[in-house]
């Protein structure tokens, strides 16, 4: 049987979902809880990588066991795995799919958050970025129109990443205000490149403070040059918070 596995993580302690040699990884955390509680080895796959540092709520992953998940006990299931889990990790929910449905393929689009704040706060240092200068959050929002539909996104991604493309879908990136010292900035795609999120909120920042007008976010992209984008900002402030799937997934 395969599951879709929904959880959520602070990943200030980790080097992002993927294993790695000598570093904590969230799949590590997973795949042993997982392990050690059905008693055979589970292998999981992610919808896609996160970077380290930054943080998921309803995070999705799928795996395949013949272990009961599912049902009346599967809230003690839950229970019990979380028990297992670090505390800085957590299973919302476990749900039963079709034998071919997949976490990272089967994907339709992905979105995140980024915070930032103004004022010092030391209730906001751990999930949000301080940002020292006035911003004008009318220019950063029409430089995001530059972002939206299909672009190749090669000047705000990591280099030497190992894609076989860069073109992304983006169908939705807009900042908000949260309160007087918030703000968030809310981007929606088909995909992600590594510090895609990261460089794009760097560059809007220095459109909201003057540096730079809204069209330079379209030289950046036509230039598909990573010095042309703005600086990437720290990772503690991004969260992936939702992933779409077609129907066809739970179709079982």
């Amino acid at each position: 049987m395969r599951f879709f596995i929904y959880l959520s993580y602070k990943g200030t302690s980790y080097f992002g979902w993927q294993i790695q040699p000598n570093n904590p990884s969230v799949q590590e955390s997973i795949e042993k809880a997982l392990t050690l509680y059905t008693g055979n080895s589970v292998n999981i796959t992610g919808a896609g990588r996160t970077d380290t540092g930054v943080h998921a709520l309803n995070y999705v992953a799928h795996f395949d066991s013949d272990f009961p998940f599912v049902g009346k006990d599967s809230p003690k299931h839950i229970y019990k795995l979380n028990a297992i889990l670090p505390p800085d990790i957590v299973i919302d929910d476990i749900k039963l799919v079709n034998n071919i449905a997949h976490a990272r393929f089967d994907a339709v689009s992905r979105t995140y958050k980024y915070y930032i704040h103004f004022n010092k706060d030391p209730f906001c240092n751990d999930f949000s970025y301080q940002f020292h200068y006035e911003t004008n959050i009318k220019k950063m929002n029409n430089a995001c129109e530059y972002l939206l539909g299909i672009h190749d996104f090669t000047s705000m991604a990591k280099l030497h990443s190992d894609v076989k493309t860069n073109i992304c879908n983006v169908s939705k990136a807009e900042w908000e205000y949260i309160d007087t010292n918030k703000i968030c900035f809310t981007i929606t795609a088909d995909r992600f490149l590594r510090n895609m999120v990261r460089a794009i909120v760097g560059s809007l920042l220095e459109v909201g403070r003057g540096k730079s007008e809204p069209e330079w976010i379209e030289q950046i992209l036509i230039a598909k040059d990573r010095g042309k984008a703005g600086t990437s900002v720290p990772a503690k402030a991004l969260f992936l918070c939702k992933i779409e799937y077609p129907e066809k997934c739970f179709e079982i």
